[in-house]
């Protein structure tokens, strides 16, 4: 119920922006399904890439109705010569030729990036047929990292009955450095407040709390925590935590007195990715949560990666929570 709420919340927030969502894969059911829910419910406005004729053929074989979703097919866009000088340009200095550039833009992800970056949608949700590599790749390259954030990484929105966390990075940055542990921690906190409307409050997370333990693992959580509070000081953030110490009240108080994170934390930055990926399944399989993500961050606007297994659930909750991050 918890999560329903939540959700509901999201794509009532999402409905009131009026935002525009670019999902490529038109060639998957599912994707059509998801572009009616968003579309008829007035989640958001939806472009689709592909040849017209044959979305619609498909559509109409399904009874899916795209009444206002538009349909741009790449390779006959009058976009796509601009979009091409565009990303030969970004990465003329990687050795594309021109030519290369305009075979890339043919590509739905490539060209759905795209459509990002130069404004023509606020979001781009894709993935259920394309690799993460692929997706991250296209949205990389189009899109690119905004000044000061050195890591694409990704967080889950973990729902309990009770409260609602922020997991990170739990899916994309296998052992980040101290300077990308610290920009995980304000790309995540950021973005909690965003779609949970709370004050982040942000527990950077390890097997000692304050000085229990000495190892350089942990010395790299306390140098993460030193960039964070210079790049944000106002940003309510603690550690070295262990995980009880964060979100433990009674625990925090006598691991971390006088923390203004410890016992209360709603964002938890896990110091690597095994930590990370197996601390949110527990909490998933074992503790009962929700999990909605992976949700990538870090990019200059939001490009999201979906599971090949997503659902049309995923797929619409991914397009909201997009909008609310644009």
């Amino acid at each position: 119920m918890a999560e329903l709420e939540l959700l509901n919340e999201i794509k009532k927030k999402a409905s009131e922006r009026k935002k525009t969502i670019v999902l490529p894969e038109s060639h998957d059911e599912r994707v059509l399904k998801a572009a009616e829910v968003l579309q008829s419910q007035n989640i958001a406005s939806v472009i689709t890439l592909g040849n017209e004729d044959q979305v619609r053929k498909s559509a109409e074989k399904l009874s899916i109705s795209l009444n206002g979703v538009r349909i741009i097919d790449p390779q006959k866009s009058d976009k796509h010569s601009d979009f091409s000088n565009i990303f030969f340009n970004l990465r003329k200095s990687k050795g594309i030729t021109i030519e290369e550039a305009r075979e890339t833009m043919k590509r739905d992800l490539f060209f759905g990036a795209m459509m990002v970056r130069e404004n023509m949608a606020e979001g781009f949700v894709a993935g259920s047929t394309a690799s993460t590599a692929d997706v991250l790749r296209a949205a990389i390259q189009c899109v690119g990292m905004p000044e000061g954030i050195s890591i694409v990484s990704s967080f889950f929105l973990m729902i309990f009955p009770e409260k609602t966390y922020s997991f990170a990075d739990c899916a994309v940055v296998p052992n980040p450095d101290a300077n990308q542990l610290a920009d995980i921690a304000i790309s995540t906190a950021e973005n909690h407040q965003k779609l949970t409307g709370e004050e982040p409050y942000v527990a950077m997370l390890s097997f000692s709390t304050k000085g229990s333990a000495k190892h350089e693992l942990v010395d790299k959580v306390l140098e993460a925590l030193k960039i964070v509070k210079e790049k944000k000081p106002n940003l309510k953030i603690d550690g070295e935590l262990q995980f009880d110490a964060a979100v433990i009240d009674s625990i925090g108080k006598k691991k971390a007195p006088g923390s203004d994170v410890a016992g209360r934390a709603n964002v938890l930055i896990f110091p690597d990715l095994q930590a990370g990926n197996i601390g949110y399944k527990i909490a998933q399989r074992l503790g009962g949560a929700e999990a909605v993500g992976p949700v990538v961050q870090g990019l200059k606007k939001p490009l999201f990666d979906l599971s090949r297994g997503c659902s049309v659930d995923d797929i619409v909750n991914t397009s909201a929570i997009a909008v609310l991050m644009s």
